[in-house]
């Protein structure tokens, strides 16, 4: 029988011959375009969260002068998350054919960045992304992307944040408009979304369980805040830590053990009496001390750094001795999530 579309190009004739490799529904007069993505490789949903109605800000380009331009959005709002098995893969070759998806369901590239021209650290964590394990972002390895997407309902908008760890990608989709965009599609196929012999494979969906609250170091770490392990002790001008069962470093080892990708800095503080070369030393010295403590405890020593900063950083006031006892600490910090 001859093809009754031969102006049609022969990548669109595969297309419109298997519909099961659409990745869009054609909207209907009125409605919202659907939106169902198919990753690159095997994917896993690892976390979501979801609103009937809301008020959300959109980044709308890189961090500078202290904060990340933003556009109000309204309505409903999902965010899930996946980890997809993609070794060798690159953040760029996650994205990619996202995007393309995200293009022809009619949604329109506002803003794209990589890693530091988005602004790196602080663009992380001024942006809202799902708590560790069901979200990883590597500050040295991230894109991000948001788009928007005008219909007769009102402004549908999305953003993409893509990160990986050694061999898995991470992806996390947000979406809010006037009306429900559609839950992203958890079919994936194990072969490129592009060749037309991809037979996608239905995996089972569960329900995801609300995550647990967070414990205040994990979420003092998760915004990129200074946690102080306040239940340390150390004897008047030494540095040698006291026998004890710290609770501060229990909670930190197992906090490290449940993220393998994260790397910390420990950091000795000193009140503002004595020499100032003498009190960075003894707070290097109690960090160090801290590090071998949580050593001993089963962490690895190559995630671990230290730093003395003495009584540069207080955090109360030095005149009195409850401010100096408030000064002498040590706090951790995270540096990366590799």
């Amino acid at each position: 029988m001859t093809d009754p579309r031969p102006h049609l190009p022969s990548r669109r004739r595969r297309r419109a011959a298997l519909p099961a490799l659409l990745l869009a529904l054609l909207p209907l007069p009125g409605m919202v375009q659907a939106l169902d993505l198919r990753f690159p490789a095997p994917a896993t949903a690892s976390g979501e969260r979801r609103e009937a109605l809301t008020s959300y800000n959109i980044p709308t380009g890189p961090w500078q002068a202290g904060s990340i331009p933003v556009t109000a959005a309204e309505g409903v709002f999902d965010q899930t998350a996946w980890k997809v098995a993609a070794p060798g893969m690159t953040t760029l070759q996650i994205l990619a054919p996202l995007r393309e998806q995200i293009a022809e369901t009619g949604f329109t590239t506002v803003f794209e960045c990589e890693t530091t021209a988005c602004g790196g650290f602080d663009f992380r964590y001024g942006t809202d992304i799902l708590p560790e394990p069901q979200m990883h972002v590597d500050l040295g390895d991230f894109r991000f992307l948001a788009a928007r997407r005008d219909s007769a309902q009102g402004s549908d908008w999305l953003t993409l944040m893509v990160s990986r760890s050694a061999d898995t990608g991470f992806v996390q989709l947000t979406t809010i408009g006037p009306a429900p965009i559609g839950t992203p599609d958890l079919t994936v196929s194990t072969k490129s979304p592009f060749d037309p012999s991809a037979t996608p494979t239905a995996a089972p969906v569960t329900e995801t369980a609300a995550p647990a609250p967070l414990t205040p170091l994990a979420a003092a770490l998760a915004t990129g805040q200074p946690f102080a392990l306040d239940d340390l002790v150390f004897p008047s001008g030494q540095s040698t830590l006291a026998p004890d069962d710290y609770a501060s470093l229990r909670d930190l080892a197992a906090w490290l053990a449940a993220n393998p990708a994260a790397t910390v800095e420990l950091v000795g503080h000193t009140d503002a009496s004595g020499p100032a070369d003498a009190n960075i030393a003894l707070s290097l010295a109690r960090a160090d001390a801290t590090r071998a403590a949580l050593v001993a405890l089963g962490a690895d020593p190559a995630r671990l750094s230290t730093r003395g900063a003495g009584p540069a950083e207080p955090r109360a006031d030095n005149a009195t001795p409850e401010g100096r006892a408030q000064n002498r600490r040590v706090e951790v910090i995270l540096t990366s999530t590799r």
